[in-house]
C-alpha cells in the first residue's frame, strides 16, 4: 500500500465531511484512511464509517496521542497527516505526490509540500523564515524513518516533538514547491483557537 492517511478527530461530525471529500475525491486510490476518535460523543465515528475509513476510538484527549493510535495501524510505504478541518485542495494530490514518490523516493525520507494558510494565502515549504514548518500535514513521510518515534501526549502542539525527533534522525528532504493543503488556521472552536483565548 502506497499511503496511509491518519486523521485525528474529536467531535467534528459538523465539518469533517469537506476532509474526507477532499480524499474520497482523489485519482489515486493506493491509499487506507485512518481516523482516530479521541472521547468523540457525536456522530464522527458513523461519518468516517461511512466514507470507509478504519475508525479506532481513544480517550487521550490530545492530538499527539491519537496520531500515535494512527501510526500503531498504519501498513502505507508513506503517511499522511490531516487535521479534520482542513483539506486537500484538488483531486490529483495523491496521483501527484505517487508520481514524484516513484521517481525520486530512493533519495526522499520527507517529501514537504507548499499550502493555503487561511487568512495569510500561500505558504512555501519553508516559508517559516526559511525554515520548515512543524505542522505534520505538510509532509509526506517515509513510515520506515518514522519508525517507533512517537508523538508527545501534548494538546495541540505535539507537532513540535515528533518534527524535532525526527530531524534529529537527519532524513533526506525534498521540498516540492505545490500547494496542496489548506490549513483551516484559528478556525472557531479548534484547539489552536481556545489556546489562543
Amino acid at each position: 500500500m502506497k499511503f496511509s492517511i491518519i486523521i485525528p478527530a474529536y467531535n467534528s461530525a459538523g465539518y469533517i465531511r469537506k476532509a474526507l471529500d477532499s480524499i474520497r475525491i482523489q485519482s489515486f486510490t493506493d491509499y487506507e484512511l485512518i481516523v482516530v476518535c479521541d472521547s468523540c460523543t457525536d456522530d464522527t465515528r458513523a461519518i468516517a464509517e461511512e466514507y470507509g475509513a478504519k475508525v479506532e476510538e481513544v480517550d487521550c484527549h490530545c492530538d499527539g496521542g491519537t496520531r500515535n493510535r494512527g501510526l500503531d495501524i498504519a501498513q502505507g510505504e508513506w503517511i499522511l497527516f490531516m487535521d479534520d478541518d482542513d483539506w486537500w485542495l484538488h483531486e490529483y494530490v495523491l496521483e501527484q505526490l505517487a508520481g514524484l514518490l516513484d521517481k525520486y523516493g530512493d533519495r526522499i525520507d520527507i517529501l514537504c509540500f507548499s499550502f493555503i494558510f487561511r487568512g495569510r494565502g500561500y505558504a512555501s515549504p519553508t516559508g517559516n523564515g526559511g525554515y520548515h514548518w512543524y505542522a505534520v500535514w505538510n509532509k509526506c513521510w517515509r513510515r520506515t524513518v518514522i519508525g517507533d518515534t512517537r508523538f508527545p501526549n501534548v494538546k495541540a502542539t505535539s507537532d513540535v516533538g515528533f518534527t524535532d525527533a525526527i530531524l534529529a534522525k537527519h532524513p533526506r528532504m525534498f521540498d516540492w514547491d505545490m500547494p496542496l493543503y489548506y490549513y483551516n488556521y484559528m478556525r472557531q472552536g479548534s484547539q489552536t483557537y481556545m489556546l489562543k483565548e
